[in-house]
């Protein structure tokens, strides 16, 4: 049996959005051993339609040499999405679906499977939140008020969580997992 596990670069203030702009300063060894521990219990990369784009445009374009370039390129990836037409950047698979369940069920399928991990996609995530697929909900909150930007959490369904874990890196970082809550 796999799982679903989602991390993601979190402000104080819950955004997410273009953590290349205040992410950097943050960053340091304690966090590049999560990051690269998440990686690597990864079988393949779940991401969202926006976050494929995003990844599609710069990836297969970027220093072949880079051990990270990579394992980006080269590893399986799955794309959810109602709309993308065809994948082009190599090793995608194309999740269909929308609200009438087709993702869910593959999903579903896929994580009986495999071990995947999202980066990035907070349409995604949300909504795999809300279906309770994800089994665990990494945070690496950054402690920087962004200001504006796309957040990870709007209106939506309730999704109570329980606290797995919780350190601070030297930088201020906090890292907190987070799993389903289990409600007897």
């Amino acid at each position: 049996m796999g799982s679903i596990t989602s991390s993601l670069f979190i402000s104080l203030d819950g955004v997410i959005e273009s953590p290349e702009k205040w992410h950097f300063p943050y960053f340091n060894d304690e966090m590049g051993a999560v990051v690269g521990e998440q990686m690597g219990k990864a079988d393949a990369t779940l991401i969202g339609r926006q976050t494929y784009d995003e990844f599609a445009s710069y990836w297969p374009t970027a220093d072949p040499e880079d051990p990270f370039t990579q394992a980006m390129n080269g590893g399986k990836k799955y794309v959810v999405s109602s709309t993308l037409e065809e994948a082009t950047w190599e090793n995608t698979t194309i999740v269909r679906g929308g609200s009438n369940g087709e993702a869910k069920a593959e999903l579903e399928s896929l994580k009986a499977e495999q071990n995947l991990g999202t980066t990035g996609s907070a349409t995604l995530v949300r909504w795999m939140l809300e279906q309770g697929l994800v089994d665990e909900l990494h945070l690496l909150v950054h402690p920087i008020v962004v200001g504006e930007g796309k957040k990870l959490f709007a209106d939506g369904e309730t999704v109570p969580l329980t606290l797995v874990s919780s350190s601070t890196f030297s930088t201020g970082v906090v890292h907190l997992v987070y799993a389903p809550a289990r409600h007897p």
